[in-house]
């Protein structure tokens, strides 16, 4: 197949991607955020990515990668794999080309994702239960076919294609110190630190990754790649290895790629949806968490996150929604045990009434393990403000009379 010849992937070549894609894509707004940069001790300003089309950077990406593919081998069709979001930007941007995609994903893809794929008229193939089995899979097809295929990440095109982002936030706000970026298998990071390379003073760069998918930067530690599980609710950075290109350019331009947690990451898509009235995914809220960590890993006074994607599913986002809650201390469970006679249940919610505590559920236990003779098991979760908050709620029903136990460890752990 004939390929546009190669250049050399650079600074100059992500200005160059730019460029091509400028009238296909969404310039996407850089917005400072007072309610975060309150939270995190400093400035913090959001690219957002979640607002582009598609509902994700990866649109950049895919549509130059296939404006740089001779016409001729594009009209054959194009084949990548996905674990939603790059699928969605190969599926629009063959679309907009006139040509026929095929998107190879892993079972139990977002539905939100897998539908939006289809609505561009893609063909839409699953297999495997991982980005990386779905990978083996759309190579065969491509090779059975015989059609150019599309990379998520190990394309120096691909690559370029999503540093563009990074030239409109340092347009925006030339004098942010730090980027903070999500990571998967490392073409957007690598991309961005390309953009920002032959800035005379260029900022830190900073990747963030899925404690639960952490190849990447377990690859950045040890200097090789890692192959690692993956298992996190930011599905659209659930790599299990990167490939050495990304590898190589995040290792010679990037500061540091650290991890945080999925309780993190769902406090993340709380504080995002709550503050800023902004939607994001787990991979798109995963460089905000980092931001919004107490330990202070990420530093920096003027602080720009990459909010990467928006397109999470219903299902998923009502449980990182209540994972979130529950992580941030903002649903406290507890047991407690009542005399079994009447009016018990009336005195301990009347307690909870006069600290005007909105009571979520209650559960009565008359039988097994959570009952004796004369008493009945009461299990009750409670909307408190924070962690502080739920520790006083407990000790006022300890001093009314109450022995109460706390049923889960909500406490922040990322």
């Amino acid at each position: 197949m004939t390929v546009t010849a190669a250049r050399p992937l650079d600074a100059r070549a992500v200005s160059e991607a730019a460029a091509l894609i400028a009238s296909q894509i969404r310039r996407t707004p850089t917005e400072k955020s007072d309610a975060l940069s309150n939270l995190a001790g400093r400035e913090v300003y959001l690219k957002l990515e979640n607002l582009q089309k598609t509902g994700a950077f990866k649109i950049r990406g895919a549509l130059h990668a296939l404006l740089r593919k001779d016409a001729r081998d594009r009209a054959n069709g194009v084949v990548t794999a996905s674990a939603g979001n790059h699928g969605q930007g190969v599926a629009y941007a063959a679309q907009l080309l006139g040509v026929p995609a095929t998107v190879v994903l892993p079972h139990g893809v977002p539905l939100a994702k897998l539908t939006a794929i289809q609505r561009t008229g893609a063909e839409a193939v699953l297999s495997g239960e991982s980005y990386d089995d779905a990978h083996a899979a759309a190579l065969e097809i491509a090779r059975e076919r015989r059609r150019a295929y599309v990379h998520a990440f190990d394309d120096d095109d691909v690559i370029a294609g999503q540093g563009t982002l990074a030239l409109e936030m340092l347009a925006d706000v030339p004098d942010v110190d730090t980027l903070v970026v999500p990571v998967g298998g490392g073409g957007l990071i690598a991309g961005v630190a390309l953009a920002v390379s032959a800035q005379r003073s260029r900022p830190r760069i900073i990747g963030v990754q899925a404690a639960g998918a952490s190849a990447f930067a377990a690859s950045f530690a040890s200097g090789a790649v890692v192959e690692r599980p993956a298992a996190t609710i930011a599905d659209g950075i659930a790599v299990r290895r990167p490939a050495e290109r990304t590898l190589t350019l995040v290792r010679k331009y990037v500061d540091d790629v650290i991890t945080v947690s999925d309780e993190a990451i769902a406090r993340a898509i709380v504080v995002l949806l709550e503050r800023t009235k902004l939607l994001a995914e787990g991979a798109g809220a995963a460089a905000l968490a980092a931001v919004l960590e107490p330990s202070g890993r990420i530093g920096g006074k003027k602080v720009g996150v990459v909010i990467s994607g928006g397109n999470i599913d219903p299902n998923l986002l009502g449980k990182a929604l209540q994972q979130g809650l529950v992580s941030a201390g903002r649903y406290l469970a507890f047991r407690t045990w009542l005399e079994d006679k009447p009016g018990m249940l009336h005195d301990i919610t009347g307690v909870l009434a006069r600290e005007h505590i909105n009571i979520l559920h209650v559960g009565i236990h008359r039988l097994g393990p959570y009952a004796a003779l004369g008493r009945v098991g009461l299990d009750v979760i409670v909307d408190t403000k924070d962690r502080v908050h739920a520790q006083q709620v407990l000790a006022t029903l300890r001093t009314s009379g109450f022995a109460v136990e706390e049923l889960l460890d909500t406490a922040p752990s990322g």
